[in-house]
């Protein structure tokens, strides 16, 4: 299988990176984490109009550079690097996602807004329940007219406080917990009868618990078919998470780039502790946890667009892998600079949080090990 990468994914990259290194410091990322707003929107318009990465996954006829899961994966890789906190996530993979593979009939307008950096989406689907069953809900959108009412509650909605838009599942019909009945909505988050607390997470990102109340929506905010919007949460979740594999190894190379240099220059008694062999096999296995990861994520990112089932099972396979690097990367890395490896001023840290979040991002590695397992067996997990 070609893993090569075209003329133009290669300038991709090489753009993303230039911006990033000029632009997105760790001593500036962390600044902005700790203002109010918790983001720099003039970053995420520097993405639109400067850099023209938000497009990078459309179409030509919707007005994006042509690509798609491997642009993606590319820009997620380099975000993950940086520690990117903007809702590109959010926004560009799962925002653009749905609008990509429902056929809604305002997808182009939406998309086209995407691009331009005018809005933000996120993703409101998690509920305390129903830990990662993406069908188990209680948010409900009973018809009314030609459009419907919706009630719910919905959390850790991660990029809320930054969004325009939420994109919102809920259920139509059928009991809690059936496949069949699930729908998934656009929402305007200044509607009427839409709430949020909002607060930050441990590695920097801001999410919102989200309340809707009797919210009015009109026919055209159903994305999709009323009642079979399971198949297309699963398609997007597949491609939310082979991205979010990408962060991973963009976060784990700087783990493991990080540890490398700091024992080149951490000294005990007389000579550098990286001339230790035994914190030389450490540091090796970490490297080969972080070529397994990107190995694994560049083939799930390829077999997204077979059918659901090989699609499934290669995201799944990633993520278990991202899962078990994350940790062994991680905290081979906090013990190697030693105290020093958890305060607020080393980068390390940071890095370290943030690949303890994505261990448990859109599903745990025991989930998605249940998961491949169900579906190698022909059951489901």
């Amino acid at each position: 299988m070609d893993f090569n990468f075209t003329d133009e994914q290669s300038m991709l990259r090489d753009t993303v990176a230039s911006y990033l290194s000029d632009n997105y410091g760790f001593d500036a990322r962390r600044a902005a984490i700790k203002s109010e707003a918790g983001w720099r929107p003039e970053v995420w318009k520097a993405f639109a109009e400067e850099l023209g990465i938000l497009g990078a996954p459309f179409s030509e006829d919707h007005g994006g550079l042509g690509g798609g899961a491997v642009e993606n994966m590319i820009v997620m890789e380099e975000f993950g690097k940086a520690l990117v906190v903007e809702p590109y996530m959010g926004t560009v993979v799962i925002g653009g996602g749905f609008m990509k593979h429902s056929g809604h009939a305002g997808a182009a307008d939406v998309i086209g807004k995407i691009i331009a950096g005018e809005a933000t989406i996120a993703f409101a689907y998690a509920e305390p329940q129903a830990r990662y069953t993406w069908q188990d809900l209680k948010t409900t959108a009973k018809k009314d007219g030609s459009g419907y009412v919706l009630n719910g509650q919905k959390a850790v909605v991660i990029g809320a406080p930054w969004a325009t838009h939420l994109i919102v599942t809920a259920r139509t019909g059928g009991g809690q917990r059936d496949a069949q009945g699930v729908s998934v909505f656009l929402v305007e988050k200044s509607a009427k009868g839409v709430t949020t607390r909002d607060y930050p997470t441990v590695d920097g990102q801001r999410a919102s618990e989200v309340t809707f109340e009797n919210v009015a929506l009109p026919a055209e905010a159903l994305i999709g078919t009323e009642g079979q919007g399971l198949p297309l949460v699963e398609q997007v979740m597949d491609e939310a998470v082979a991205a979010t594999c990408a962060e991973a190894c963009g976060v784990l190379r700087r783990l493991q780039e990080g540890t490398v240099e700091y024992t080149r220059t951490r000294k005990q008694f007389g000579q550098p502790i990286s001339a230790f062999q035994v914190l030389q096999h450490r540091m090796v296995d970490m490297f080969i946890q972080l070529e397994q990861s990107i190995s694994m994520t560049y083939m799930a990112t390829i077999r997204l667009s077979e059918e659901a089932e090989a699609r499934a099972k290669a995201v799944s396979a990633a993520k278990v892998q991202i899962g078990k690097a994350c940790k062994f990367v991680g905290q081979n890395a906090i013990q190697l600079h030693g105290g020093m490896g958890m305060t607020d001023e080393m980068a390390i840290g940071h890095y370290f949080k943030r690949a303890t979040m994505i261990e448990s991002a859109f599903g745990s590695t025991d989930h998605h090990l249940a998961r491949y397992e169900g579906l190698s067996l022909g059951k489901a997990a």
